[in-house]
């Protein structure tokens, strides 16, 4: 019988809407066998969700997902099974987060000269428990008024070109999967067919991140077509890389995004499952 498998979860730690409790309650009403919790740039909700899956008899992958850049571009990479305490992961979460506060904060203050009131409101994201996202913004700006979903906000303010974007500097690829693998954890490309890159360049994308690695690619992901599924398993075929299984949940009532995957992987690549079904410490041997 198939498990229901789901390894990029985000909860309101980072750019969610729920709560690493209420996160583990949905997935064992999905009937979730194996969850992990990949908030962006933290593990503040780890061990509560650990608790929760435990009581409801799922089995838990701490987790993360790290914003790295390549080539001036932004990338994710998931770390699985890891060690939340890890120095050196630590050292890179409270970096990026340094990074992301001032980043919203900059984004506030553009906004602010653009006529919109979000300085104060973005200085109040910075001061929160939770890592601010611009997805944090986004909402911010549909709770005034300003678009009418989190997709126009980002389209009318937040990309590239519009009076919002703030561009990012952050940590390198190559640093980041170390980061990853000094926790003892395992290096997933998340989403790969959704960064803006040609055929060529995301060959030369998985190249490095092999050449870095990089463990695993994320080819079962909730939404995505056949011919980007086709695209993700010739790469994860191609480079060696291990097929992981993800939603990139963040809120209920998508249907794009729903919770839980069942671990049906295309043929001829190995699921990371299998290497997070060993003992704990044994995650990252070949």
């Amino acid at each position: 019988m198939d498990e229901r498998v789901d390894l990029h979860t985000h909860s309101n730690c980072s750019d969610g809407t729920l709560s690493p409790v209420e996160l583990a309650s949905l997935a064992t009403a999905r009937q979730v066998a194996m969850l992990a919790l990949t908030d962006h740039d933290t593990v503040a909700g780890c061990a509560a969700a650990q608790s929760a899956c435990t009581a409801y008899g799922i089995r838990f992958v701490p987790g993360i997902e790290l914003t790295c850049g390549w080539h001036e571009r932004e990338i994710h990479i998931v770390g699985l099974a890891i060690d939340t305490e890890s120095t050196m992961l630590r050292a890179q979460i409270e970096d990026t987060r340094a990074r992301r506060r001032a980043r919203i904060a900059e984004i506030g203050r553009r906004l602010e000269k653009h006529g919109i009131a979000a300085a104060e409101p973005c200085a109040s994201l910075i001061a929160g428990n939770a890592t601010p996202t611009r997805m944090h913004v986004a909402r911010l700006l549909v709770a005034g008024g300003h678009a009418t979903n989190t997709e126009q906000a980002f389209e009318r303010f937040l990309r590239r070109g519009q009076p919002g974007h703030v561009p990012a500097d952050w940590p390198e690829l190559q640093a980041t999967v170390a980061s990853i693998h000094a926790a003892g954890g395992l290096a997933v490309l998340a989403h790969p067919h959704r960064y803006p890159l040609s055929n060529g360049q995301l060959r030369e994308l998985c190249g490095h991140f092999k050449d870095a690695g990089g463990d695993g690619i994320e080819v079962s992901l909730a939404g995505l077509g056949p011919a980007d599924a086709d695209r993700l398993a010739s790469l994860a075929r191609r480079y060696g890389l291990a097929g992981s299984i993800g939603s990139d949940f963040h809120e209920p009532g998508l249907p794009w995004r729903p919770l839980g995957r069942f671990a049906k992987l295309p043929d001829q690549v190995i699921s990371i499952v299998d290497r997070l079904r060993r003992p704990d410490s044994d995650a990252r041997a070949p």
